[in-house]
């Protein structure tokens, strides 16, 4: 998915609607287990030269729950702004009085902006941190390895503070 500078400047506006695939700009390997096509739903603006891009990126993915390693399939919805100005970023002065708005400007060469990157981008920071199954996944059993969704393992679990894991070993001689 491509932005014409020049045709964005002429017309002021341009819609961008679709589905892309990203098989080639999110990762192969990690939590992400799999995911659909990328729909996409921007709308390119024109604003004193920059291209201000809006809209609204959708994408069913599936993870590994953080606790039990079960897939989860979810349907993520990615809000996605990005400005993109024509040009190479500007040396920054200590003495000027930029606004922080300026942190947020891409710099792009060329008349042709590929979007691929950025959406993909997008989607990865949308994602879950730590994905579950439930609220209430038990996990896995750090003993045996036993999803505790699904049976108990009676495997020991004693837990000591490891500040008094050596009062421990005084007590065994009486």
């Amino acid at each position: 998915m491509f932005i014409q500078l020049k045709e964005l400047a002429t017309k002021g506006s341009i819609r961008l609607e679709g589905q892309e695939d990203l098989t080639d700009n999110l990762p192969k390997t990690g939590s992400l287990l799999g995911y659909g096509p990328l729909q996409v739903r921007l709308e390119a603006r024109d604003v004193e030269g920059a291209a201000e891009v809006d809209g609204e990126l959708e994408i069913d993915v599936e993870q590994s729950c953080s606790r039990c390693l079960a897939p989860v399939a979810q349907h993520v919805t990615v809000p996605f702004h990005e400005t993109f100005v024509k040009g190479e970023e500007k040396a920054i002065d200590e003495e000027s009085d930029e606004d922080e708005e300026d942190d947020d400007v891409l710099y792009v060469t060329g008349d042709r902006i590929e979007l691929k990157p950025y959406l993909a981008e997008a989607v990865m920071l949308s994602l879950p941190f730590i994905p579950l199954c439930k609220e209430d996944c038990k996990g896995l059993c750090p003993v045996c390895g036993t999803d505790r969704n699904e049976r108990e393992c009676g495997c020991k679990q004693e837990k000591v503070d490891p500040r008094l894991a050596g009062l421990a070993d005084f007590f065994k001689n009486e």
